[in-house]
């Protein structure tokens, strides 16, 4: 396995402002927002590199079989090209990988999260035109195929298991294994492709924060985060936290004072202890 070395910092200002593009832009692209998440990670992600793993999708849908049909079909003829046929699965040792969350390193280990795995599925599906979007189930990424307006009609499947398509049973246990709470129609709502990134750069951040010598691996995730239109405002207090952790008590402070200024017109006393963590990283620098 080779170690994951982040790029300089000239080249990762430009993956940032490429991703700010296009998290902004009036359609923003799923796979490409995913790829420059990679870039961020891999230093030896390339321009090229990202080209690769766009042909190796339309590679992909190329080879699926055309299936007529509805919904069921489709789901089976992925299930069949990508699980079954080449590998795409994940297992419990996948979430342990920061690779697991890169759509590029997925493509070459045909292993991933189920987040990642189902972005997979959807890119291949919608390339070879079926009717495709991500579902954002609680605690496990999945993909349905069906007329989104019509999620009655809806056939789930679970990329991570080889792209088995689920029972309304198993949607509903995945659901509560994950919160305790049955299944809610609103939770089969399509996934907008700004929310699946957020939620990615979720899964990054969780991975990073687990491992506290990977601090830098969180900050560029949180400050992808920042990035998106719409994001978490406690995102700016994690990000602050994180540079007073990394040694940069200054920044770090100032961004805290910043936060409390916002925090305190809702919540006096939580600004009040903002600017307590503000005091007393400045006071590191003596």
């Amino acid at each position: 396995m080779r170690p994951l070395q982040p790029p300089g910092p000239e080249r990762s200002a430009e993956w940032r402002r490429r991703f700010a593009d296009e998290a902004r832009s009036e359609r923003p692209d799923l796979s490409v927002l995913c790829l420059l998440v990679g870039a961020q990670a891999d230093g030896k992600l390339t321009e090229a590199g990202m080209d690769a793993a766009q042909i190796e999708l339309d590679r992909l849908a190329g080879e699926l079989p055309f299936r007529p049909g509805g919904p069921r079909s489709w789901a089976t003829a992925l299930a069949e090209h990508l699980g079954d046929g080449l590998g795409f699965r994940g297992t419990p040792g996948d979430y342990q990988r920061l690779e697991s969350s890169l759509l590029h390193e997925v493509l070459r280990r045909r292993r991933g999260l189920p987040i990642l795995l189902s972005v997979v599925w959807m890119e291949v599906a919608r390339r070879a035109g079926a009717p495709v979007c991500g579902v954002a189930l609680p605690g496990h990424f999945v993909v349905g195929f069906g007329p989104p307006e019509q999620p009655e009609q809806q056939v789930l499947v679970d990329p991570f298991d080889g792209g088995r398509v689920l029972t309304g049973t198993d949607a509903e246990l995945l659901v509560a294994g994950s919160t305790g709470s049955p299944l809610d129609p609103s939770m089969l709502s399509p996934a907008d492709p700004l929310d699946v990134v957020l939620r990615i750069l979720n899964n990054v951040r969780a991975w990073a924060a687990a491992r506290p010598e990977r601090s830098e691996v969180a900050l560029w995730a949180v400050d992808l985060s920042l990035l998106l239109p719409s994001h978490p405002a406690r995102l700016r207090y994690e990000r602050a936290q994180l540079l007073v952790q990394r040694g940069d008590f200054l920044t770090g402070a100032t961004e805290l004072d910043a936060y409390a200024e916002i925090v305190a017109a809702v919540d006096g006393p939580a600004a009040d202890r903002v600017r307590s963590q503000a005091h007393a990283a400045r006071a590191m620098l003596n």
